[in-house]
């Protein structure tokens, strides 16, 4: 682990891109992916996209990447149709038949969720979230692990805004009909993996697979660095802001527990601004 995140320091975070298509297999087809999954950062995807993965029917070629972080670029400059014929080239398939998909977290953050839909508009949307404090921890200690240098009030302000749920599905769903999207939480899925990991099979209109247990305790891409710790003060604005405040998540969410009551997100508490300001010697 230590070797580990000393070669991620000394790369700094860099997002890898979609790189070149793979290769076609002789007998496969490609098409646009059957599934996407879009967030969240540090909830989990990693595992539930590997797992996803154990599917015989799901397929993969290659070194393909579970980022491709496609529509990273589109935010300065047009998306056209052949940029989403280049996008259904990154998901082969057995022309028998199967399953292809990614799950990039970063994808919720989108300005345009409606980039996807033009893209793969029968594709399945899959969200991972979990308790945003967590999350916050988590994904603080992830940059720390990416960067070689010291975390800062812009870390602290992005990773508060990756837990802002509720803005986030808001464009999700402007985009998607609900029935096209799977909203999970990281909790319930460790609670029951087998139970949500099932629903996730339905939802995808694949039939149910066991899995050995011991796949569901496998880490995949954990986070190396130990986690930031909450002051008292600190934990109780990033509960006020990530509160639910837009009816339909509430709806949706009414039955989550999180560490601070149920929540999604608003926008940040001028509370939270004042206690990230940075540190001498910070970025």
């Amino acid at each position: 682990m230590r070797l580990l995140r000393g070669v991620r320091k000394w790369r700094g975070h860099r997002p890898p891109g979609p790189g070149a298509p793979p290769q076609l297999p002789e007998g496969w087809v490609t098409a646009p992916p059957d599934f996407v999954g879009i967030g969240a950062q540090k909830a989990g995807t990693s595992w539930w996209s590997a797992l996803i993965h154990e599917h015989p029917d799901v397929h993969r070629t290659g070194d393909q990447p579970k980022e491709l972080h496609f529509f990273d670029e589109y935010w300065e400059r047009a998306f056209t149709l052949a940029d989403a014929e280049r996008y259904a080239r990154y998901f082969p398939r057995p022309a028998t038949g199967g399953l292809a998909g990614e799950w990039t977290p970063g994808y919720i953050r989108l300005l345009d969720a409606g980039l996807i839909r033009r893209a793969a508009p029968n594709a399945r949307i899959l969200v991972l979230l979990r308790d945003p404090l967590e999350r916050y921890r988590s994904s603080m200690a992830h940059t720390d692990d990416m960067s070689r240098a010291p975390l800062g009030r812009q870390d602290a302000m992005g990773a508060y805004q990756r837990g802002l749920y509720a803005q986030q599905l808001r464009r999700v769903f402007a985009a998607f009909p609900r029935e096209q999207v799977l909203v999970l939480q990281y909790e319930r899925c460790r609670d029951d993996p087998m139970g949500e990991l099932a629903r996730t099979f339905r939802f995808l209109g694949l039939d149910e697979v066991p899995l050995d247990a011991s796949r569901f305790e496998r880490p995949v891409n954990p986070t190396t660095a130990r986690k930031v710790d909450l002051t008292p003060d600190l934990r109780r604005a990033l509960a006020r802001g990530t509160r639910l405040t837009w009816p339909p998540c509430r709806r949706s969410f009414r039955t989550w527990t999180w560490s601070a009551g149920r929540r999604c997100a608003s926008s940040p508490p001028a509370s939270i601004r004042r206690m990230q300001r940075p540190r001498p010697g910070t970025r």
